[in-house]
């Protein structure tokens, strides 16, 4: 059994959360100067190059094991899952705020959870099911002060942001789906890179690399930022699974939206310009409280 040290672990998990919790506004403030494709782009390669190298220089970089026959058809759906996340992600946040965006991934744990247990046979608690209607109710609560309009469809820009974020948690599902085949077989990190490496080449003809060049020092700093992000959170993520308990560093994660929501809300109040904040009555602060807390019980709940 795994020697728990939390004192490790919980660090650890905290830098994941606040990593992913700033994502979303980072990557907010660039997508009025180049377009979600590039920055998506420049996700990638950089991933590819820094990942890539580092394994190779140390010798555990095997991608060949994932183009075996029998795991060809998985390693292209993990690939394309990921990929549609990662763009429908960032076109998103063109029509929604980053505090909404952090509330409707959620649905991708639970999409995942769902197909594990429909075609994985994986069992499912009466406590996960409590969490599964906890997210589907939290979700209208949230967005109580929107509803009427999207409901008549008033808004359809911000109708279209949704969609695509509920398209990124299925792509996320996707890739999480068949992660879990494919790690039977081949080492997470090989995957990773392949997945870097498809990302560069395909999004490279719908990017626009030099526009880049227009970008003031903060938003330099806001690519770079973009570029270390999913290498350092998937790093910590990683270190803080093999020190503490899963249970544990689920529940810590578990806290990303609410960060979002409240970072970005700090942020909107000195730096009115930067970004739009969602804006939330308490029935949405209920809503986001609900989300969280089914979040937590659909990925914990294993309990009788």
């Amino acid at each position: 059994m795994m020697e728990s040290n939390w004192r490790i672990g919980l660090p650890l998990a905290l830098i994941t959360a606040f990593m992913w919790a700033l994502l979303p506004i980072a990557l907010k403030g660039l997508l009025d100067e180049i377009s979600a494709t590039t920055a998506t782009w420049f996700r990638f390669a950089g991933a590819a190059v820094l990942a890539g190298g580092y394994y190779q220089w140390k010798r555990r970089l095997n991608l060949r094991q994932l183009f075996q026959r029998s795991l060809l058809p998985l390693t292209l759906l993990a690939v394309a899952g990921l990929l549609t996340n990662y763009l429908s992600y960032a076109s998103g946040l063109r029509f929604i705020t980053p505090g909404a965006a952090q509330i409707v991934i959620q649905l991708a744990p639970l999409l995942l959870l769902t197909s594990s247990v429909i075609w994985l046979g994986e069992h499912f608690s009466p406590r996960q099911w409590l969490g599964v209607l906890m997210v589907l109710v939290g979700l209208p609560l949230f967005f109580n002060q929107r509803l009427p309009e999207l409901l008549r469809g008033e808004d359809a820009d911000y109708l279209l942001g949704l969609a695509l974020f509920v398209l990124a948690a299925v792509g996320w599902a996707v890739y999480g789906f068949f992660q879990k085949k494919i790690l039977s077989r081949a080492r997470a990190q090989d995957l990773l890179v392949l997945i870097y490496i498809a990302g560069t080449l395909c999004f490279l003809p719908g990017a626009d690399p030099l526009s880049v060049t227009g970008l003031d020092p903060v938003q330099w700093a806001l690519l770079l930022f973009l570029t270390v992000n999913t290498l350092v959170a998937y790093g910590a993520f990683t270190k803080a699974l093999g020190n503490w308990e899963a249970s544990r560093v689920s529940a810590t994660l578990a806290l990303v939206p609410l960060m979002t929501l409240l970072i970005g809300s700090a942020i909107g109040t000195v730096w009115p310009d930067y970004i739009e904040v969602e804006t939330l009555n308490w029935v949405s602060w209920v809503g986001a409280g609900v989300v969280v807390c089914g979040s937590l019980f659909a990925a914990i709940g294993r309990g009788r």
